[in-house]
């Protein structure tokens, strides 16, 4: 395997909790120290991350922090690709573990396909007693429809991974984030490179765990953000890889037909049964399966709903949003060159 740089880039905000640990996972890695660099993305935070970060970029000089005043990811992702001196870009989020061999596999597989973008598997990992119940849900074609970066075994050319690891080319041809997405910049980034001709590969041997959100609140509220985004970037492209996000968005849309023609309102509590009956049922399977016990077999019933009716409004919320005011750039941005090496590793 040829050793090329490589760059890492991690937006943050807020994140005193968590940057230590996840600055140690990068550290920890067995690629050579000498070929990594760690850029991050700071969304001006207002508690000790900035301070965190000055302590370490000071014990280690790999380690440099750029400033990103408009604090969403994308834009942040951006700024760092253009100050990366890596022919590899690896995105990391802060709120995940990483093998000790995530870069190295990450660019091995890239070597070894030739892909444009490759990555591993979206594995959801608990702390917590809801999240164990999500876990479970998440592995649940009616919780992810069938989605192949939700698969620990899954291998091969897909539409999507979780978060990636592009060759710099990637960015000089179609673009960087989109820099207004608040969320779904991943897939919309990943359309634009199968749009091109590029190819984006799922290798199992590519191992991230990450800590899915730990209640129902907050889990709505984060499926109701990627409704809107996934509502934005097939109104931005005009097409989308696949209509598997799609599905809550038509049960909802069903749903709220029958609730407001009268003449289908026989068929609405046969409609509310069967789907109360097929999640049901799942919940049980699933809660078997990961030996959760009998009592958390409610919570696990309850996630579908939440996961669906959250994404499905999200999309139509969505399309009003983005329907009547477009805010996305007529050209992505590219970047033409590699920042030279200002320092010695």
């Amino acid at each position: 395997m040829t050793m090329q740089r490589v760059t890492i880039a991690m937006p943050s905000y807020n994140e005193e909790n968590f940057i230590e640990a996840c600055i140690s996972s990068v550290q920890a890695q067995d690629y050579p120290a000498e070929q990594i660099e760690i850029l991050v993305a700071d969304g001006r935070s207002t508690d000790r991350t900035r301070e965190i970060l000055a302590r370490l970029a000071e014990a280690d000089p790999r380690i440099r922090v750029i400033d990103n005043p408009a604090r969403l990811q994308a834009a942040g992702l951006g700024l760092l690709v253009k100050e990366a001196t890596g022919d590899v870009i690896v995105r990391m989020d802060v709120h995940a573990e990483y093998a000790t061999d995530y870069v190295r596999k990450c660019v091995e597989t890239l070597e070894r396909t030739g892909a444009d973008n490759v990555g591993g598997a979206q594995r959801a990992k608990a702390k917590t007693a809801f999240q164990r119940a999500l876990c479970a849900a998440l592995q649940s074609p009616l919780g992810v429809g069938g989605a192949k970066y939700r698969s620990a075994e899954a291998e091969g050319y897909v539409d999507t991974v979780f978060l990636g690891a592009f060759r710099r080319r990637v960015f000089e041809t179609i673009g960087l984030w989109d820099p207004g997405a608040i969320t779904n910049e991943d897939a919309e980034l990943n359309q634009r490179i199968l749009d091109s001709g590029g190819q984006i590969y799922l290798s199992r041997d590519i191992i991230v765990h990450y800590f899915p959100r730990s209640s129902f609140k907050t889990l709505a509220k984060q499926y109701y953000k990627y409704g809107r985004g996934r509502a934005r970037t097939l109104l931005k492209l005009g097409t989308v890889p696949t209509l598997r996000p799609f599905g809550p968005f038509l049960m909802v849309s069903g749903a709220a037909a029958m609730l407001l023609f009268p003449p289908a309102w026989p068929l609405v509590p046969a409609a509310f049964a069967t789907y109360a009956l097929i999640t049901g049922a799942e919940a049980v399977r699933l809660t078997t399966r990961a030996k959760l016990g009998v009592a958390a077999i409610p919570s696990v019933w309850a996630m579908f709903p939440t996961l669906h009716v959250s994404h499905g409004v999200g999309v139509a919320a969505g399309f009003i949003k983005y329907l009547m005011k477009p805010d996305w750039p007529a050209e992505p941005e590219r970047v033409t060159s590699k920042k030279p090496i200002l320092r010695a590793i």
